[in-house]
């Protein structure tokens, strides 16, 4: 009896290519899912425009200081930190060619159009998305949904709209305060590593930096906004079975928005360059 020596290869192939193909369903199936759930989002959203008393300000506010709020300081310490570390990274360049004073438009280009932003929708994914997806996860493991849904409540009125709306108001705002600690952060460097006062330091930034900069830092946020609450409570709504499931869908929505965050503000920079902005 003779052996096939290709017969190994042929029988691992095929196992191979199943698996590539199982992944593509589910990558698939779960974009199909996420537009059907953006859509009834929408749906209930225009019911809240048509009908502006059905808005739920309490849990809007209350979304708003748990995701704004309660996270200035974790986001003020990182952005001060960060500033420290651009400037303190350009420091021995800048002093190399005796343009100290650069220092200010290092810290605040870098800061206010891309670090702040970008630093501050990870912090809120990891905060505040990883809490979206495990408070609906865990009501949908105890059937707390579809009682909802018994009763007449709508789950994306009381659980997903107030939260999207709560974190597109507090995004900017978080993001306005990590521009002004990373800055500071940078003037502390820039006056203990180079002499470069704090007045020096302003007058420089105030020439350096435009308007136009610094709104396109803050109009990103919004945007990250969206996609970090959508993610969290969409992979909410997707636990099923028990606590295991929780933590599962907790982890994805954590990993998928900081990876959707970072794509969104790679298209932005490409349009932002198209457009010379």
């Amino acid at each position: 009896m003779k052996l096939n020596p290709a017969a190994p290869e042929m029988s691992v192939m095929p196992s191979a290519l199943a698996r590539v193909g199982r992944s593509a369903e589910a990558v698939f199936e779960q974009a199909w899912a996420m537009l059907s759930f953006i859509g009834e989002t929408a749906q209930v959203f225009a019911g809240w425009l048509a009908q502006p008393s059905r808005i739920r300000w309490r849990v809007v506010l209350f979304n708003l200081r748990t995701a704004g709020f309660d996270a200035l300081p974790i986001v003020g310490l990182l952005s001060f930190l960060l500033g420290v570390v651009v400037a303190y990274q350009g420091a021995d360049q800048l002093r190399q060619y005796g343009v100290n004073i650069f220092v200010a438009d290092l810290v605040g280009l870098s800061m206010l159009r891309e670090f702040a932003p970008l630093i501050t929708a990870i912090i809120v994914a990891g905060r505040s998305g990883s809490a979206y997806a495990a408070q609906i996860g865990t009501m949908a493991v105890t059937e707390e949904i579809d009682a909802m849904r018994t009763i007449g409540i709508e789950p994306h009125e009381l659980l997903v709209l107030p939260k999207i709306l709560a974190l597109m108001v507090a995004l900017p705002l978080l993001t306005v305060f990590a521009d002004v600690l990373g800055v500071m952060g940078g003037m502390v460097m820039a006056k203990t590593q180079l002499g470069v006062g704090f007045a020096e330091f302003l007058d420089r930034m105030a020439n350096a930096v435009s308007i136009t900069s610094y709104l396109v830092g803050v109009g990103k946020a919004p945007v990250f906004a969206a996609i970090i609450a959508v993610v969290g409570c969409f992979q909410g709504f997707r636990t099923r079975g028990g606590a295991d499931s929780v933590g599962r869908q907790t982890t994805r929505s954590v990993v998928q928005s900081i990876f959707l965050v970072i794509v969104a503000d790679a298209l932005f920079s490409i349009a932002f360059s198209v457009l010379d902005l």
